[in-house]
């Protein structure tokens, strides 16, 4: 079972990066290029606890639906989103927020388990750690981006 840990150090309040983190509305223009959409649940705003999102994406040239769930919250240092149903046998993608020299670190540890045991294990090694860590490196690089900027008020209200 790969576990992808994420350090991001990010020149912004707490409150900020975290709120970023839990938009629904950040996280469609970090994955635009699976062109990535909300199509159930929380479809847009700030995701709390309990709530739950279902996305359709384009992956590996297949669109793929995926439902995950709030299912820990602690603002402004900690939550936890669980796949309900989706591509994965499971997932849990928890985001940890530290004050860190006058900014913020973002912690981010995806555990997760793919499918189909054996080859599920295969596809990990050949391309889907990487491909799942380059996408959350794509998207801290956009919370990152608007957090350090007035683009956060694009996105948060």
């Amino acid at each position: 079972m790969p576990r992808i840990e994420l350090r991001t150090e990010i020149k912004a309040d707490k409150h900020i990066v975290f709120d970023l983190s839990r938009s629904i509305d950040l996280h469609k223009i970090s994955t635009e290029h699976t062109n990535e959409t909300a199509i159930a649940g929380k479809t847009s705003g700030l995701i709390g606890l309990n709530e739950s999102v279902t996305w359709r994406a384009k992956h590996f040239g297949v669109y793929q639906n995926l439902t995950s769930k709030i299912t820990e919250f602690d603002r402004p240092n900690y939550f936890a989103d669980e796949m309900v149903s989706g591509a994965f046998s499971r997932f849990k993608h928890e985001h940890h927020f530290e004050d860190s020299n006058g900014g913020t670190l973002m912690t981010d540890i995806f555990d997760y388990q793919s499918p189909l045991v054996f080859l599920g294990r295969l596809a990990d090694k050949i391309f889907l750690e990487k491909y799942m860590t380059d996408l959350l490196k794509e998207r801290n690089r956009i919370v990152k981006e608007f957090a350090e900027s007035d683009k956060w008020k694009e996105v948060i209200k």
